[in-house]
């Protein structure tokens, strides 16, 4: 089968089609035949390494070969114990565990897969586990009357989150690139801002919420843009922003009567699926702004990475 591999951290130069062999699926496992794989922040992350995290299971060298995590296609093999599917089943998830999908095969623990519903195409599928996940449990808290805000609003997660947040009756301000403020519009977004231009932690308006995709700032800049009894959670963002916020942030928040702290974003079916029913319902609208081929993963990774896609870029290997 042809995949797209890396042996070591690097830029996207570092990438190669290759032709290897298929996989075969261990207990618990299935072989799935790829129709589309999202990239998430995270495949930029563990192409080049960094943040540090992003090396968690391999210091020196790629922990997997073959990136690409968020996953929809037809059931080719299962292995033992598997109970929930079979062959020629369409299903999706994240499989963030064992990666693989840039490729024309991959393999997957059961636990990770859900059907895919009929009414989305697996490109739409594609779109959903992870930042689908990130996008619910952070914008959980939103209410009506709420003042939002969304840093790093217009990829996939952001994209979700301000449909979500505006959904539940809240005041919606979305952060990013001046090149996205009209796509940022055009989700919901009451509010936006080019982070280029101006700092929203120091600017007039305070928030009951800040869900931040990017986060690099010091603890007390974001503390100083929450509103007394606001919340602050980070998802993604350097290694020195999310210490703070883990550390220095969790007190210095208590003592002014406001929350800081890391989303720890609950994985799995169970924690997506609610939006892909909203998806499916025609509540929340996919957009994706492009979909490639496995010899242009390079090129797509670096437009995700380097902050140029509006909503989700997905591969399809054939």
């Amino acid at each position: 089968m042809r995949a797209v591999v890396h042996d070591r951290y690097g830029g996207p130069d570092v990438l190669r089609v290759e032709d290897v062999p298929t996989p075969s699926p261990a207990g618990g496992q299935v072989l799935l035949k790829v129709a589309a794989t999202s990239i998430n922040l995270s495949d930029w992350e563990g192409l080049r390494g960094s943040p540090f995290y992003a090396r968690l299971g391999g210091l020196r060298s790629p922990r997997r070969p073959t990136l690409g995590s968020d996953i929809a296609g037809l059931v080719e093999a299962v292995g033992t114990g598997v109970t929930r599917f079979r062959p020629g089943d369409e299903v999706y998830g994240d499989n963030l565990q064992l990666m693989g999908g840039f490729a024309e095969y991959a393999v997957a623990p059961e636990s990770a897969l859900a059907r895919k519903p009929t009414e989305l195409t697996f490109v739409e599928a594609s779109t959903i586990p992870q930042a689908g996940a990130i996008a619910l449990q952070g914008t959980a808290r939103a209410s009506a009357g709420c003042r939002v805000l969304i840093n790093g609003a217009g990829g996939g997660s952001g994209s979700f989150a301000i449909q979500l947040a505006k959904r539940r009756g809240a005041h919606v301000t979305a952060v990013d690139n001046a090149a996205k403020l009209d796509y940022l519009r055009s989700l919901g977004a009451d509010e936006v801002i080019d982070y280029r231009r101006d700092d929203f932690t120091r600017g007039p308006d305070r928030y009951d919420l800040i869900l931040d995709l990017v986060a690099h700032r010091s603890v007390f800049a974001y503390r100083r843009a929450l509103a007394p009894g606001g919340r602050y959670q980070c998802v993604g963002g350097s290694v020195r922003a999310l210490l703070r916020v883990l550390t220095i942030g969790a007190t210095a928040g208590l003592l002014t009567g406001r929350r800081l702290g890391v989303l720890a974003v609950k994985p799995g079916p169970a924690h997506f699926q609610p939006l892909t029913e909203l998806c499916v319902a025609g509540e929340v609208g996919i957009h994706v702004d492009r979909t490639c081929t496995l010899d242009e993963v390079p090129e797509a990774l670096a437009h995700v990475g380097e902050g140029r896609a509006l909503g989700k870029v997905v591969i399809v290997p054939t």
